[in-house]
């Protein structure tokens, strides 16, 4: 009995620490889903994007790659304004956007997907960092670093944005461009502008997300597909738009899965996220944190 709950305990702990990295995973896809309405199912290929950048940085230069997710959030951003520009141009502006704007992205995710094939092949590449190693053991709980460092950078990361949008004028633009773009311009805000900026950060948290995802495991560039499902799942039990529904979502997903791993097998925990969506869909349609 004591060993099962202990097993019990250190897998909690062990979902916690991966469903805050879920969470940043997810943060760009509420951001670019929740509150600009854009399904921007190349996220987790422009995180892979961030990952190997750290890889890349880290391995020629020795750089740490939580500094490198933050370094290249910068060059992100503006990769994001220029997607979004041309998304806007192209599918906004003609009212074409559900469907061609769908397929945009889907474009995005295999010609990043094959780029970095055929830069890096498809071998599994890894970072070092002094960290990546050492464990905290309290009691019979163990908690790695390489786990516990994303989690918090994944805190201060939602923390930083809920501030940015509750209590600044360009955050509460954010927030409202998609619910009334007009009462927006007699604000004196530019729809547009304001989703360029968005659709900006929204791109940005993938390198942090991709360097995150690096100091927990090797990566190979298709490896982002097996995200999208969950992150878009986490993104709706949460509450389309809210990023503390994104977080807690985020945690149950991830403890959830991290229990049916332990004592069910591994193969079982990709179905969890889309078991818990389903509940929502029926219980709570508009999630955890949505406005009903």
């Amino acid at each position: 009995m004591g060993q099962y709950a202990g097993l019990l305990l250190d897998s909690i702990v062990s979902g916690v620490l991966v469903g805050g990295f879920y969470a940043a995973m997810a943060v760009g896809i509420s951001i670019a889903f929740g509150m600009l309405g854009i399904s921007n199912i190349a996220h987790p290929a422009l995180i892979l994007l961030g990952s190997f950048i750290a890889y890349v940085l880290n391995s020629q230069f020795g750089l740490d790659p939580i500094l490198v997710g933050l370094l290249a959030t910068v060059p992100f951003y503006f990769l994001g304004t220029l997607l979004y520009t041309a998304y806007e141009f192209a599918f906004e502006r003609r009212g074409t956007q559900l469907i061609r704007g769908l397929a945009f992205f889907f474009g995005l995710l295999f010609i990043t997907e094959v780029g970095l094939q055929l830069i890096f092949g498809v071998d599994y590449r890894l970072v070092e960092a002094p960290y990546i190693g050492p464990s905290y053991n309290i009691g019979p709980v163990s908690l790695p670093v390489r786990m516990l460092i994303p989690f918090l950078a994944s805190v201060l990361l939602l923390v930083g944005l809920q501030i940015f949008f509750a209590r600044t004028f360009t955050g509460r633009a954010i927030m409202a461009v998609a619910q009334d773009k007009f009462a927006l311009q007699l604000m004196g805000a530019a729809p547009v502008r304001i989703k360029r900026i968005a659709f900006g950060l929204s791109t940005a948290t993938a390198s942090l997300a991709g360097a995150f995802l690096i100091i927990l495991q090797p990566v190979e560039p298709s490896m982002g597909r097996d995200y999208i499902g969950r992150i878009f799942a986490i993104c709706v039990l949460g509450g389309i738009g809210s990023l503390p529904g994104t977080f807690i979502a985020a945690v149950i997903v991830g403890v959830a899965e991290s229990i049916t791993a332990t004592f069910y097998g591994p193969s079982w925990s990709p179905a969890i996220a889309f078991g818990f969506l389903l509940i929502a869909l029926v219980v709570r349609p508009a999630g955890l944190f949505g406005r009903a």
